[in-house]
């Protein structure tokens, strides 16, 4: 567990309060630069001191008198690359309505989570507010306000949208992981799945999964179409708060 002065030092460096660079030239931002590279080329269990000192051509023990360690590292990867999702804090606003500057956002993040998967698998529930992520929740939050929801509620809405992003990006992920491992695409795993479970499914208490089934099978050529999903539901979602806004008083 990181005691106050790590949790103090960690919100210092996010905030770009570095050590001066070494004899070598190495910096906090080269090394968090490095840090990116490994995990979008093998994912963020790849990423370590030790492999980020010889992606840098340097000794690992020099990495420290710049970043703590890992988890560090980690959190200055993570808001360096939300630095990428917009180029000013009125971006999101400037999409159009609220809708459209929601699907906006949504967008955003989909297409983040599509350069860096490993993002996918950072799951704390505290978040390092560093410099990027604090611009990304102005940005986004800045979708929302004055339409005529509660602060409270805005947060919500916006933690709704992104959570709905998320989980479908983990299940974009998953499918192309499966993909990979079976060395099958999912059309041509659908073609050997679909005849076959024509044969056996043939109790009548399955009708309606069969029925159902078979029409999304019809539709993507697979169980499940990520991009899909995303639409529909974030739509549904933006609906529940539109109903929101028409059922407040006054």
């Amino acid at each position: 567990m990181a005691s106050k002065p790590d949790l103090a030092r960690g919100i210092y460096l996010l905030w770009g309060h570095h050590p001066a660079p070494g004899r070598s030239g190495l910096t906090v931002t080269a090394i968090v630069a490095a840090g990116v590279e490994l995990a979008d080329a093998d994912g963020l269990d790849a990423v370590s001191m030790r492999k980020v000192a010889e992606r840098l051509g340097v000794g690992a023990m020099s990495l420290y008198g710049h970043v703590p360690g890992k988890d560090e590292l980690t959190a200055l990867m993570v808001d360096a690359v939300l630095g990428e999702l917009y180029d000013d804090v009125g971006a999101a606003a400037g999409a159009g309505d609220w809708r459209a500057a929601m699907k906006f956002v949504a967008a955003r993040n989909w297409e983040l989570y599509e350069r860096h998967p490993w993002l996918l698998d950072i799951r704390s529930t505290r978040p390092d507010l560093g410099p990027n992520l604090s611009r990304k929740y102005e940005t986004e939050l800045r979708a929302l306000d004055g339409i005529g929801l509660p602060d409270v509620e805005m947060d919500a809405a916006l933690t709704l949208v992104l959570g709905h992003v998320t989980s479908t990006a983990r299940a974009r992920r998953a499918g192309a992981r499966a993909q990979a491992d079976s060395g099958m695409t999912d059309a041509e795993w659908w073609g050997v799945v679909a005849p076959i479970l024509d044969q056996v499914m043939t109790d009548g208490d399955l009708s309606v999964s069969a029925r159902v089934g078979g029409a999304v099978g019809a539709e993507f050529n697979a169980t499940q179409d990520p991009a899909h999903a995303l639409g529909f539901g974030l739509d549904t979602i933006l609906d529940g708060i539109q109903a929101r806004l028409t059922t407040k008083p006054g």
